[in-house]
């Protein structure tokens, strides 16, 4: 993650990275999945690039952009394999690392413009799952790609 215009290049670290390269983000149970912890992390966010100045630089577009980068950078994990391989990506200990490394940088980004635009990130996912449960009820969604929706047109299943 950069600051706007940085590149690693440029920046010689990441944002929410030690000089060593790990994770300025604590893992484990103590931030957990919860929205204690969830708060506790877009806090920790906060400082770290308050304290960088790089908050001026932290606007939904700026933020959005930023998100979409590290979803891409996830993605070009798997960009050439089959599907058979990629299920197998997490037993290779360089791939599994760059992966954990982009999912962190997704949600660090995520959290960051949720907080922005003044969303709470459970609560909006909390929201979109009640709405899923009556758009996609199990007895039309079960084991259909298209979900089961009406207003779609499906293949053989």
């Amino acid at each position: 993650m950069h600051a706007a215009g940085e590149s690693d290049e440029t920046s010689g670290e990441e944002c929410g990275e030690t000089s060593g390269g790990e994770s300025g983000l604590k893992s484990g149970g103590e931030s957990g999945g919860n929205r204690d912890g969830l708060a506790e992390l877009t806090a920790r966010l906060r400082e770290f690039a308050g304290a960088r100045d790089w908050l001026q630089f932290h606007t939904p577009k700026n933020l959005a952009t930023a998100l979409m980068v590290e979803a891409a950078e996830l993605n070009e994990v798997f960009q050439w394999l089959t599907p058979e391989q990629s299920v197998d990506v997490m037993r290779n200990d360089r791939a599994a690392q760059r992966v954990r490394d982009e999912i962190a940088d997704v949600l660090a980004y995520l959290l960051q413009f949720a907080a922005v635009c003044g969303v709470d990130p459970a609560a909006a996912l909390a929201e979109k799952m009640e709405r899923n449960e009556q758009r996609f009820p199990v007895e039309r969604a079960r084991g259909r790609a298209g979900g089961g929706r009406a207003d779609r047109e499906f293949g053989p299943n």
